[in-house]
């Protein structure tokens, strides 16, 4: 016999090859292999993000309000982002609880010492805002002790997020990856003009 397999010994072969890859996940504890399984959204996670200012505060205000929500309705974060994107219509379950997740994330966020202060804010804010140049200005020459005693960073985010139109936002969600790509933005917006809106109101005569 050549030191060649022959092409019939193959198949029993790579039945033995099989059977000892086995017996060694076996012996280390290959049999007790269990499905990875979703994170529980009730347990509090770090969340960090990549961006700063506005952007960072919302893109971490929405992935601990999702998470927020999930826990409310006793579904695991990716089930709930499934059943979403699946929907054309929210029900007030949904709605309600994603409200509520991102309110508890302003809270978490506050008790934490993570949200910044209004003054810190503000460049970014009046950057892109739609006001004369002479307000502009006068907001920016305003101290930001002045600043941060008028204009409460979490009030602001609280009421942002009651007057967002969440319903309409979730309607539109076709794909379960896009749900944090979808609310960010909106968020990040209406946090901008509410933070300009409030700012307005410290400067007399405008």
């Amino acid at each position: 016999m050549t030191g060649v397999v022959s092409r019939a010994g193959l198949p029993a072969l790579a039945v033995v090859l099989v059977a000892g890859v086995l017996g060694v996940q076996l012996a280390n504890g290959g049999g007790d292999f269990e499905p990875l399984q979703p994170a529980d959204p009730c347990v509090t996670r770090p969340v960090t993000s990549q961006a700063e200012g506005i952007d960072g505060l919302t893109e971490q205000l929405v992935l601990l309000g999702v998470d927020g929500a999930a826990c409310r309705l006793d579904v695991s974060r990716e089930a709930l982002t499934l059943e979403l994107a699946q929907t054309d219509d929210p029900t007030d379950a949904q709605v309600d609880a994603l409200r509520a997740g991102l309110h508890d994330a302003v809270d978490r966020m506050s008790e934490e010492g993570t949200l910044p202060k209004a003054s810190e804010l503000t460049d970014e804010a009046l950057d892109d805002a739609d006001l004369n140049g002479f307000l502009k200005g006068a907001i920016r020459a305003l101290p930001g002790s002045v600043v941060d005693a008028a204009v409460k960073t979490d009030d602001v985010l609280h009421r942002t997020i009651d007057d967002l139109d969440l319903r309409e936002m979730l309607a539109n969600l076709d794909d379960p990856a896009a749900l944090d790509r979808m609310v960010e933005p909106a968020v990040t917006e209406a946090v901008r003009n509410s933070l300009v809106d409030r700012l307005k109101d410290l400067v007399p005569g405008f």
